[in-house]
């Protein structure tokens, strides 16, 4: 008897424990606290949705093709455009080529990416776009002397006076028109001076960027997001969880870009650039996205929204739930999961489970809106949610499904 009493005791306790565990439980990611920074009429900040961006691959200068492309990213869903502006000539063209986005009713924010010595060009192109790029290594493009190894105290220091004389001009300008600035660190672009004192690191791209944003604050400009891109993944992961841990030590809660630069083509690519961003968005990090593929600019945007759909940080298409298939499995399952997509993909804000068999199809897609789900051979059963709607033949479950979502009222004509 006392044993029994001891293991219901323990049960008891085991049980509590589980209750504790699952009452703490939250899925919700709790994103870092960062404030608003408008870009054009696009927020970026903790307090909205995280942002999915890219750049056209055109030369700014084809003032035709450069139209075309951001009109292209933009009705791909693109919420934020970069162009490049390596000269004056290109950072007046970005005015012809507003003029004419917005003549055809396209309103989507643009950003000029300033590189080289480019106080000149950035402030240009301030007044055409929406926010301005610039990348601290190339911003004032010293080198140490040629007869010396490195940099002394002096010439560093010296360094950045002249760094914060050329871009205070530029920081003022910013803020009377009330315009945005990104801090685009880049690993492969270090300034010679960083890599002096803090080596190719994480530790040199953080400070890179933390020069200029204490430049900023002492002139009292905060409308800025920071980015700290590299090619290798793991670099990028380190960077960008040493910046917000540094700037929130200084009491900086600024947005953060996120990007694996020069990730690549295909399959690779997609999954290089969800390996670093979907593992920072999950600690919190990120207001906004940019996935970089050596393709058509149009192809990152659906791979971003994947992402943040993915993590439930977003929903603009349908999530679709399905099992992997086994010997339980009723019917030719990837090609049902094609036919159901194919019906309903242009939906929104949906969750749709397609299973195999009812052992598990029922439990493991219990948060989905409806299921489609093996019931016996050549019959499936329709939910909405937990509940078990109807039983229909295989052949017309598809049409029985719409039916169910027009029934609901969820249904739209695809365009």
């Amino acid at each position: 008897m006392t044993g029994i009493l001891a293991r219901s005791q323990k049960t008891n306790q085991i049980t509590d424990e589980m209750s504790l565990v699952d009452h703490r439980f939250d899925t919700q990611i709790n994103r870092r606290p960062t404030r608003t920074v408008m870009v054009g009429r696009v927020p970026i900040g903790s307090e909205h949705p995280v942002v999915v961006q890219s750049m056209i691959n055109e030369d700014t200068l084809d003032i035709d093709k450069a139209v075309i492309s951001i009109r292209s990213l933009s009705d791909a869903g693109c919420e934020i455009v970069r162009l490049t502006t390596p000269s004056i000539a290109h950072a007046k063209a970005v005015g012809e080529i507003r003029r004419r986005l917005r003549e055809q009713k396209c309103y989507v924010p643009l950003v000029a990416d300033v590189h080289h010595n480019g106080i000149k060009i950035a402030l240009e192109a301030l007044n055409h776009v929406d926010k301005i790029r610039i990348n601290p290594g190339l911003f004032i493009f010293d080198k140490a002397d040629s007869n010396r190894d490195g940099f002394s105290a002096e010439e560093y220091q010296a360094i950045g006076e002249r760094i914060r004389l050329s871009f205070e001009p530029l920081v003022q300008s910013l803020k009377e028109k009330n315009k945005a600035l990104r801090i685009g660190v880049n690993h492969g672009s270090l300034a010679e001076r960083m890599l002096f004192i803090h080596g190719d690191t994480p530790k040199g791209m953080v400070e890179s960027a933390m020069e200029f944003i204490r430049i900023c604050h002492r002139l009292d400009f905060h409308n800025i997001v920071v980015s700290m891109k590299a090619s290798r993944t793991a670099i990028m992961l380190a960077a960008y969880r040493l910046m917000a841990q540094t700037m929130d030590n200084e009491g900086f809660r600024y947005p953060l870009h996120l990007g694996v630069t020069e990730a690549g083509d295909g399959d690779y690519g997609r999954i290089k650039s969800t390996a670093g961003i979907a593992p920072l968005l999950c600690d919190g990090l990120g207001d906004t996205i940019r996935v970089s593929l050596t393709e058509a600019p149009e192809n990152e945007i659906p791979v971003g929204y994947s992402i943040l759909q993915s993590l439930g940080l977003r929903k603009t298409m349908v999530e679709y739930v399905a099992c992997p298939s086994c010997g339980r499995t009723l019917f030719n399952l990837e090609e049902v999961l094609h036919k159901v997509r194919a019906a309903t993909a242009h939906l929104t804000g949906l969750d749709i489970a397609v299973m195999g068999c009812i052992v598990n199809g029922p439990g493991e897609m219990a948060d989905a809106d409806y299921g489609y789900v093996g019931k016996t051979p050549g019959v499936i059963s329709l939910y909405r949610g937990r509940e078990e709607i109807c039983k229909v033949p295989e052949t017309e479950g598809v049409d029985a499904l719409i039916s169910l979502i027009k029934e609901d009222g969820r249904w739209i004509d695809p365009v």
